[in-house]
């Protein structure tokens, strides 16, 4: 038993100790779309249902996003290389985490 609790534990996506569950493909489009995150200070972002998204820090910037081999995928122009993220959900809050390791939290906005 002991065994199978440490498997759990280790495995991606299945139990986490603080809660955030990873999200696929589908599950991304569902928790993004037509929706709108909060980053605090004053930094939102929309999801458009057409892959607009619409991020405003300080002043507003308009890009593109997709979801591809379930991570969520942006790209800001005026370049064209997509950065793709792993989503994770607990509740109200969305976490993206890049390959690095690095986080970023988001809470949807009433």
């Amino acid at each position: 038993m002991r065994r199978f609790a440490l498997i759990l534990v280790f495995w991606p996506g299945v139990l986490a100790a603080d809660g955030f569950q990873k999200l696929s493909g589908e599950e991304i489009l569902a928790a993004l779309t037509g929706k709108k995150l909060e980053y605090g200070r004053g930094v939102w972002q929309t999801f458009e249902a057409s892959m607009i998204t619409q991020y405003f820090s300080g002043g507003p910037s308009a890009g593109r996003w997709a979801v591809q081999e379930d991570q969520y995928c942006s790209t800001w122009p005026p370049s064209d290389l997509w950065a793709c993220y792993d989503v994770f959900r607990n509740e109200d809050t969305i976490r993206f985490v890049d390959d690095a390791g690095g986080q970023t939290d988001g809470v949807y906005s009433p």
